[in-house]
């Protein structure tokens, strides 16, 4: 672990200028320790223990950010939804199995095994013996062809922020 003392005030340094929270950023290290010490004797046989140090504090600091979600506080005097109102998407589901039909074979895989199903993108790829980066693009490429098919089958009206505000249904 001489490799660690070496760079531990280094890392703590790059992680607080970083973070506004000093006390996260030591969390942050701590993390970083520990999978340094997972690795065993192989930390040890690192060739560039600062710039694996680095590679893994990085990533720590990029996990942290994705983990945070914005929230923003909702005033009490905003009006509260109708119950019995149900949402476009909500309704949208009777044109989606028609539309989804419409699709190849492959574009509805990719919708039914990741979207519907909730398959990872990663265990896709091995499902199907392609590369991580492959399967990314074709679920990508499935869903602007399932998000066009709906467009233009189902006359569905996007918001400002790309959200369903409301839909034609196709007669059966």
């Amino acid at each position: 672990m001489q490799a660690w003392h070496a760079h531990e005030r280094e890392l703590q340094a790059w992680l607080a200028s970083r973070l506004d929270d000093p006390a996260l950023a030591r969390d942050l290290l701590q993390e970083i320790f520990i999978k340094a010490l997972r690795m065993g004797r192989r930390f040890c046989d690192v060739a560039n223990a600062r710039a694996w140090l680095f590679e893994v504090s990085r990533n720590a600091l990029s996990d942290h950010w994705r983990r945070q979600r914005p929230t923003v506080v909702l005033d009490d005097s905003l009006p509260e939804a109708e119950p019995d109102a149900a949402p476009a998407v909500d309704s949208l589901a009777t044109c989606l199995p028609r539309v989804l039909a419409e699709l190849s074979a492959a574009d509805r895989d990719a919708i039914t095994q990741c979207d519907l199903l909730g398959l990872s993108q990663e265990a896709y790829a091995r499902q199907l013996g392609i590369s991580l980066a492959g399967a990314k693009s074709r679920v990508q490429r499935a869903r602007r062809r399932l998000r066009a098919q709906l467009v233009a089958s189902c006359q569905v009206v996007l918001d400002p922020q790309g959200g369903v505000c409301c839909f034609t249904p196709r007669e059966p």
